[in-house]
Formats: structure tokens, C-alpha cells, sequence
């Protein structure tokens, strides 16, 4: 018995001390857990659909990395407006977490669909409302001026069109090659921006000004590569195209390529980003999205792969040569209107116009 009640006592005492240790553990864990919650954020996933060019995604995957290197990162590549459709083909079940690269019709129209998280980063009020969804659901990254895009071993910026009306002059006609329309968000804005400048109510001018460019059109090429090799071989000397990815081909891969920005003005697409509602990766979604907006990252991105930053807190004075000199002239667009009536207009584009114009 003297036993049985020293081995009761020791247990007693045994189990106080390891209650005691527990609940230590427990005070020194809700620490642990709060760095292991910020672990699992920065491990793991993401799945990111993206519409940037390949160079513009290894870059910045790799610097994402380098700060949280144990995300494994994986890219799907496609044009805006596949992502659209993709996204809403799997909204019963979510494959992508982040969605980077989309017009803001794009983005509206995925909006108005529920297709993406609102979320409220940190940079809010620094990007301005023109460029940014009211509810968070996406914001804008970059801005896109959409230009006239040239073969600069065959011609100059002065001796290239002018403008957009300068296109349908005889000259250049089968002078053109365009990236195919329907499955590219930047070749989708254009061609919508010049339905609207012809005016949005009626859109049979734009229609007709959209066959005399078919008309002068040699080619529609399937993807952006096709597009650069056709201007290469010079198929093609003259394209649409945005500013950036004409700048990356010249300046990093030595591309003949050189730009026209048009005296009327240009078509400046904000390109942006968000998260896909119900993401798997939710977490590591909003570390890319925080990283994608920092400063710092921002600068080195308009230093070294041409991009224009929508954030209103960074200086002038503080971007590169190329930007200082750059005068961003825009076309007066409603994108409100451009949303509602894209799908619309590109569609009686490609059943009543593409390619019936020679």
C-alpha cells in the first residue's frame, strides 16, 4: 500500500510538472505557431496564370524566390483572354491561384463574374481608382500603351505610319502582320479602341475601319513568337503591339524592333492583376501580390524589363531614361464601355471581317 501511494503521489506530481510544462509550451507556442502559419505561407504552392512574356516571368519568379525559396512556383503561359475562359472553365474547382497579366476588361468582366478574391493590400491607397477594382478584386500592375510596332531594319520612326489612320493607306498594304485578335488581351483592346474612337453608340464605323486594316493585313500570326519570327524575316514590317514587349525583344534579345507611338494617342491598357476566388494556395498568393507591388521591385522592373509602375508614390525622377523621355498621350476610352461591349465587337470581328478584306 505504502508503495501503491508513493507511485500515486509521484504521478500526481508528475503530471502537475508536465501541466505545467505544457502550458510553458503552450505561452512559448502560440509564438511557434504564429512563425509556423508564417512558414506555411512562404512554402508550399502557387499556381500562377499568367499573360507575361517568358522573360518578364523568369525574371520575376526568380526574385520571388530568392526571398521565399521554398514556394515551388509553377506557370501557366497564355494569352488574357484564355485565361479568362480558363478561369471561369474551372470556377467549380479553382486551379490557378493568381491570375497576372489581364486588361481591365478582362478583369471586369471576371469581376462581374465572381471569379476573383477581394483583397485589400497594403499598397491600396497608393494606386489610384481609374486603375484599381472598388471591391479589391484586382489591381492594376503596369501600364500598357499600345503602339504602332516596326521592323527598324527596314524602317524608322519617322519613316513608319504615323498614326492609326495611317495604316490603312495603300503603302502598307501587306506591309501588316498582327497577332491573332480573339485570344490576346492586348490585340482585343486595340482592336475595340478603334471601334470606340469611331464612336461606341454606332459601331459600323469602327467596323469598317477595322476592314480597311484587314485589308492591308499580310498575316495573322498564332502567339506572340510567331508574331516577332514573321517581322524578323521581314513577312510583315509594320504590327500592333504594346510598348513593353516591343522594348524586351529590342533591348534584351536584340530584336530588330523599334516603336511608333501614335500622334492621336495610344490606347494605355492597365494591366493587372488578382487572386482567384476559393484559391488553393490562398497564402502564397498574397505574398506574390504584396512582392509584385513593392517599390523596390517596381524600379528594378522599369530599369530592367520596361515596365510602367500604376503606383502613384513612386517619382519620376526615380525611373529610367527611357521612361523620363516618354510622353504618355492617351486615347480618351471609356473602359466601362469597352468591358460591356469587347466580347461583342470582336466577335462580329472575327465572323464578318478578319481576313474578307483582300
Amino acid at each position: 500500500m505504502k508503495k501503491k501511494g508513493i507511485f500515486s503521489m509521484l504521478l500526481v506530481l508528475f503530471l502537475l510538472v508536465a501541466a505545467g510544462c505544457g502550458n510553458d509550451k503552450g505561452e512559448g507556442d502560440t509564438k511557434k505557431d504564429d512563425d509556423v502559419v508564417k512558414e506555411e505561407g512562404a512554402s508550399g504552392k502557387l499556381v500562377i496564370y499568367t499573360g507575361r512574356d517568358e522573360s518578364v516571368v523568369e525574371k520575376v519568379v526568380g526574385m520571388f524566390n530568392e526571398k521565399y525559396p521554398d514556394i515551388q512556383v509553377d506557370n501557366l503561359t497564355m494569352g488574357a483572354q484564355q485565361i479568362l475562359e480558363r478561369v471561369r472553365g474551372e470556377k467549380a474547382n479553382p486551379q490557378a491561384d493568381f491570375w497576372w497579366g489581364g486588361t481591365q476588361s478582362a478583369m471586369m468582366v471576371a469581376a462581374d463574374e465572381d471569379l476573383l478574391m477581394p483583397f485589400k493590400p497594403s499598397f491600396d491607397e497608393a494606386i489610384a481608382a481609374d486603375y484599381k477594382d472598388a471591391e479589391g478584386r484586382w489591381y492594376g500592375e503596369m501600364l500598357l500603351p499600345e503602339v504602332i510596332m516596326i521592323n527598324s531594319d527596314v524602317l524608322t520612326p519617322e519613316t513608319g505610319p504615323q498614326d492609326w489612320d495611317d495604316l490603312l493607306k495603300p503603302e502598307w498594304k501587306d506591309k501588316i502582320v498582327i497577332r491573332g485578335v480573339l485570344a490576346s488581351g492586348t490585340m482585343r483592346t486595340i482592336y475595340s479602341s478603334m471601334i470606340y474612337r469611331q464612336g461606341a453608340d454606332d459601331p459600323e464605323k469602327g467596323y469598317e475601319w477595322l476592314k480597311g486594316l484587314d485589308a492591308n493585313t499580310k498575316d495573322y500570326a498564332q502567339d506572340p513568337t510567331n508574331l516577332y519570327l514573321k517581322l524578323v524575316r521581314q513577312e510583315g514590317t509594320v504590327s500592333l503591339w504594346n510598348l513593353q514587349d516591343i522594348l524586351l525583344q529590342s533591348k534584351l534579345n536584340n530584336q530588330p524592333f523599334d516603336y511608333i507611338y501614335p500622334k492621336s494617342g495610344a490606347p494605355i491598357l492597365v494591366d493587372a492583376v488578382g487572386i482567384v476566388k476559393d484559391a488553393k494556395n490562398e497564402a502564397n498568393a498574397k505574398l506574390f501580390y504584396e512582392f509584385l507591388f513593392d517599390p523596390e521591385v517596381r524600379a528594378e522592373l522599369a530599369e530592367e524589363l520596361y515596365q510602367i509602375p500604376t503606383r502613384s508614390d513612386i517619382a519620376k525622377e526615380d525611373m529610367p531614361d527611357w521612361y523620363q523621355d516618354l510622353d504618355l498621350k492617351a486615347l480618351d476610352i471609356d473602359w466601362e464601355v469597352m468591358a460591356d461591349k469587347e466580347a461583342e465587337w470582336m466577335e462580329h470581328w472575327d465572323s464578318n471581317i478578319k481576313g474578307k478584306g483582300k
